[in-house]
């Protein structure tokens, strides 16, 4: 497992633990978050981001561990008094309270005066682009209205940070890319602490400063969405964020400028150096689809990666085809090729093709 630590942390998570029983659900927790971060826990269901994040609002108890913010402990403040923000997939509006009172609800129970609630409720309404909504009531507007005033509800405090659990998942592929707009655009113009939870991948690579990928209670790797797409540590993390490509074999040859791995029939497959890797050991090479070229004339191969491979699926997505081949060796292999101008080769079903790849774009992991 490996992790990175920011500087500057304004929320520090430390070796949080939660237990439910015979249960754990998040398993010695650490995590150092800048202050007007974009932060996204990324995992599958039951990985233990949403645990985390109801840990750090004070909706629960931690088993052990410790949360602090600005460096003082949080964990014996109630919700309340965290001054954090929450925005949960049910919007969770008042359904016989307008759009502005909806908005002022948590000032009127901090019982701040009147007349400065009204401005910030205007603010807000302006803020989330919603200015003349405010009398409405909460089934007179769009999921994606609703899920805006949920956002404004939750930053009309003025929160130090704000939490999201999946906010975005009940609505439609097309309103779903508009909101993470408005979010991004709302984090940028406030420069707000963002903790976002997550299962979609996409989502978290448009939106994230940085990404921490959570896997059974535990976080596997942190870094910027360029870093873990690019430049896993674990076999878990590439499969898991993105397409990849995955050869198996044992490391044959080390240098400092290349590896170089025997496939499962002997064959030499070359990849980038890694520090770590000794000879002998058993190892996966990791390609990304878009990395890897197909070539369908032998005598035009430039590179020493070379896999023969016959076409079994073709997909058109538009501005890309997405192959899916099978190796001589029964191996899957994912190809994204762009289209570049009309009535380029397209592959058929049972093409024989080369799969090539320079050694500098595959990375070697622990199988």
């Amino acid at each position: 497992m490996t992790q990175q630590h920011a500087g500057n942390s304004y929320l520090d998570i430390v070796h949080l633990r939660k237990e439910y029983k015979d249960f754990v659900a998040v398993d010695d927790v650490s995590l150092k978050i800048r202050k007007g971060e974009f932060m996204t826990f990324l995992g599958s269901s039951g990985s233990g981001k949403s645990t985390t994040l109801l840990a750090i609002a004070g909706f629960l108890e931690p088993t052990s561990g410790d949360i602090l913010l600005s460096g003082q402990s949080i964990l014996d403040k109630p919700p309340h008094q965290r001054n954090i923000g929450m925005v949960f997939q049910q919007y969770s509006l008042f359904p016989h309270m307008t759009i502005a009172e909806n908005i002022a609800f948590p000032l009127q129970m901090r019982k701040m005066d009147k007349k400065e609630i009204q401005q910030r409720v205007n603010d807000m309404l302006k803020l989330i682009e919603l200015e003349g909504f405010g009398q409405r009531k909460p089934h007179e507007l769009s999921g994606g209205q609703q899920q805006r005033v949920a956002l404004a509800r939750a930053l009309v405090f003025q929160p130090d940070i704000l939490l999201m659990d999946e906010p975005l998942a009940a609505l439609d592929k097309k309103l779903r890319e508009t909101m993470q707009l408005e979010i991004r655009r709302l984090h940028s113009q406030l420069g707000l602490t963002i903790i976002y939870v997550t299962h979609d991948q996409e989502e978290a690579l448009k939106l994230s400063d940085r990404i921490a990928i959570f896997n059974k209670g535990r976080i596997e790797q942190t870094g910027t969405p360029l870093d873990l797409y690019d430049r896993p540590s674990t076999r878990f993390v590439a499969e898991f964020l993105g397409d990849s490509n995955l050869f198996s074999g044992k490391v044959v040859e080390t240098s400092a400028r290349q590896t170089v791995i025997a496939d499962s029939s002997g064959k030499p497959l070359y990849a980038s150096a890694e520090p770590g890797v000794k000879k002998g050991d058993q190892v996966v090479v990791m390609v990304r689809p878009e990395k890897v070229d197909i070539e369908t004339n032998k005598d035009r191969l430039t590179t020493a990666n070379c896999v023969e491979a016959k076409v079994v699926e073709a997909i058109f997505l538009g501005d890309n085809y997405k192959y899916r081949l099978e190796s001589d060796t029964r191996e899957t292999i994912t190809v994204k090729k762009q289209i570049h101008m009309i009535g380029e080769q397209v592959l058929s079903i049972g093409d024989k093709v080369y799969v090539t790849w320079e050694p500098e774009n595959a990375i070697v992991l622990a199988s």
